[in-house]
This record gives structure tokens, sequence and C-alpha cells, in this order.
């Protein structure tokens, strides 16, 4: 019998919403790559080598030989940029008598806001930190900020302030939001209404979840439900996965996909499936890469072992990040080539985050992501080495690079724009 035939739309929408959907329908993309039956990219393996070595340099030029001091890559680097921010923080709170399991509750919801909020902002975005006088862009400054409304008491709806909480997001507005972040005319930002919908969606989702975040709906009661999925002292990531997929459903917009009836996130159809015999009225069409909620996920594993010395198992199953940086990395060194350049070498082509060559370029990126990784333990000779390392110590930190090297006189940006709606890059 053949199973996929007999799968129901909700089986279907339910698979496409689990972390191993993520890389096998990838993976169906990238073969078609393999085989030049794409619509919008050209794939070209014999400049993989190329990506492998300059991320190897990258490595040994941060960390030398040393490779078990790179750290996860998760929001904690991005809020420490220039200089600790996180720690001294956590080390005042335990001054105070604050215990770990709390310290954890706030380190957790500060990092959910934090991702939530970290869509690609633009170019022209920055963010001014007062008590350093340093200005910072991109997901740094996205960081920094969100830390200093976190501060402030901008989530809470009661008088502690380090705390998110249903009542405190129900007052967030794209007015307030864009006054924390200091946009106004000359410090334009990308997706600022979809970032400020994001945070109202986050309130509501508090109030639905009482399984997740109890009847305080608040953020940080996640590590209180993960804490009953615990079995002498690991957790897998499974149990957070369900937790941030199930309890987070109602952030994402009204108009994302759906399939038989279920809203999926950030999952999208890829035309080049059809073309090539995938049933659209079986989903088979369907590319998901929630992207956020894996970062998300990455991002709160770094605490919950780090505060609370738990083990979270199962990471193989995250995939690396489809985002505009990692993309980047494989076009700029001709790996991924549009089938229809711009006429004009120097003009960045613009997509929507929906367009079909979006979602062709996200879906090769996490399995060339895969292919990266493998090669580099290989000649690196560390089989160990995490993905979530290799995305921080370098294809990450190497789609950043080259794009600067390539276009740093206008910006560093990503050689494909995508007009973000502030709840995908």
């Amino acid at each position: 019998m053949n199973l996929a035939a007999t799968q129901s739309p909700e089986t279907t929408a339910a698979y496409l919403r689990t972390l191993p959907a993520i890389r096998e329908r990838c993976a169906r993309v990238f073969k078609l790559g393999q085989e030049d039956k794409l619509q919008h990219f050209t794939y070209h393996a014999e400049h993989e080598p190329a990506v492998v070595q300059f991320c190897i340099e990258i490595i040994q030029r941060d960390f030398g030989t040393n490779y078990a001091s790179i750290p996860p890559h998760g929001r904690w680097r991005h809020f420490d940029v220039d200089k600790p921010r996180l720690q001294p923080i956590v080390d005042s709170w335990r001054s105070s008598g604050t215990d770990d399991i709390e310290i954890a509750r706030r380190l957790v919801e500060l990092s959910l806001v934090s991702v939530l909020l970290d869509a690609g902002a633009g170019p022209v975005w920055s963010f001014h930190e007062s008590s350093t006088g340093k200005r910072y862009g991109r997901s740094e400054g996205l960081a920094v900020a969100s830390l200093e409304m976190y501060e402030s008491g901008f989530f809470s709806g009661g008088n502690e302030k380090w705390r998110v909480d249903a009542e405190g997001l129900s007052r967030a507005s794209e007015t307030n939001v864009g006054r924390a972040m200091q946009v106004d005319s000359d410090n334009r930002m990308d997706g600022l209404t979809g970032r400020a919908a994001l945070l109202s969606n986050l309130g509501l989702a508090l109030q639905d979840g009482k399984e997740f975040f109890g009847a305080e709906a608040r953020a940080g009661n996640l590590v209180d439900f993960l804490a009953t999925q615990l079995k002498d002292g690991h957790v897998h990531i499974f149990a957070l996965w369900s937790a941030l997929m199930d309890g987070l459903v109602r952030v994402w917009p009204a108009t994302r996909t759906k399939f038989g009836g279920v809203s999926l996130g950030d999952v999208w159809p890829c035309p080049a499936l059809v073309s090539n015999g995938a049933d659209r009225s079986k989903g088979d069409d369907l590319v998901p890469f929630h992207k956020l909620t894996q970062w998300l996920a990455y991002s709160l594993v770094e605490p919950l072992e780090r505060i609370l010395g738990w083990k979270v198992d199962g990471l193989e199953d995250m995939t690396g990040l489809p985002e505009y940086r990692n993309g980047g990395l494989f076009v700029d060194f001709g790996v991924l080539k549009l089938r229809n350049p711009p006429d004009d070498p120097n003009e960045i082509p613009q997509y929507e985050p929906s367009h079909p060559a979006i979602v062709e370029w996200r879906a090769l990126t996490v399995i060339l992501l895969d292919r990266t990784a493998a090669a580099i333990r290989k000649e690196l000779n560390v089989p160990d080495l995490s993905t979530a390392q290799i995305l921080e110590s370098a294809t990450w930190k190497g789609g950043r690079e080259i794009a600067k090297r390539k276009r740093g006189a206008s910006g560093g940006g990503p050689p494909i724009g995508i007009v973000s709606d502030g709840t995908v890059f």
C-alpha cells in the first residue's frame, strides 16, 4: 500500500511542522537542482570546495585549533556584541538571591522576544546604545535594542520588569515598538509593522498556551514545562520543538500557508516541485523551513544548558538556518546562480519572501549547509563539531564577511534582496 496516498491532510500538516520534514523536503528541491530542473537557480558543485576552504580559514583565524572553544550559534552572541552584557546581568540576579530556575526563565523569555524581533531590519536602521555611545545595525542592533526593552519592563504587565507576559505584550504597537527601537524618518526599519504584530500575537499565544506558559501567561514558564519532560538531566529537542510549534502557533501571520485547515507557519509552495510531478493536492509541493523557530530553539538551548546544566539531546535533527547570510555565502561563491540575473551586475534583485526564487534559495541553502558542515568536519578531523558551532564560526560569519568584501561600499547587504515583512529573515 502507498502510505503517502492514504495520508490525511491533517497528518501531512502535522508532518510539515516537524524538524525531519525540513531536511526531507529541502532535499527534494536540492535533487532538482542537481538535475538542473529548478525554475530560478542553477547549482554549481565545483564551487563548493572554495566555500569550505573559506569557512575553514575563518574558523582557524578566530579559534586556531581550539575547536571546543567555538560557542554555539544563538542570540547570546548578539547580546554580547563588543562586550559581555548578559553574564553581568546574570551575576547581578544571583547576587540579589534569584535562583537558577528564575534566571533561566528570564533568559528564555528575553531570547524569545529578541528572536521574534530579529527579522531583517534593512541596511538603514541602527540602534544607539546610550551606555557605550555605539551604534549597532542588523542582528546585533536588534539584540541590544530588545535587551534594553526587556530591562525597561517593556514586555511586562506587572511590577516586576524582568518578565514577558501576555498583559505586557498586549500593549505592543507599531508606535511604541518603533519608539523603543529608535525608528524615525532617518532611521527607517524594514518590517516594523510585522515585528509589532508578532509581539501582539505572542501575547495571545501565551494566553492560549497554558500548558506551556502557565496560568500567568508568562513566556519564561516554558522552563517549567520543559522541567516536566526532564529525565536524568536530559531533555529532548522534540519536547522544546513541540512547545514552540504548538505554543506559538498564533504568532504567525494569518496569511501564512495552510493545509488541511492547519496554519503551517514558515512553509511555502515550491512550483518547481509541481513541474516535476509533485501532487499539490497532497501537499507534496510544500517546503518547510521554520527558520525563526529553529533560530529560537538554538537560542533557548544555551541558557537551559548553561544555567541549569541540562543536556538537550537530538540537536542533530536541527538544520542550518535558511536566511540571507548563510544563503548569500553560496550565491557569492557561485555555488548558486540565478537563471535570469539583472542585466546590470551591480543591481541586487529583490523578491518577496513568498516568491518561488526565495523558496528555492532557502531550500538549497539548508542542504548546502549540511554538505559544507560535513566537509568541514572531515577536513578538520573534528567529527563532533556541531551544526550550531559551524553556523556561528563559519557559514553565518562567512556569509557576512564575503558580502562585506563584495558590497561593503553599499552596506554589505546580501546578493539577493528580500522584501522583509518582519517575520521571515
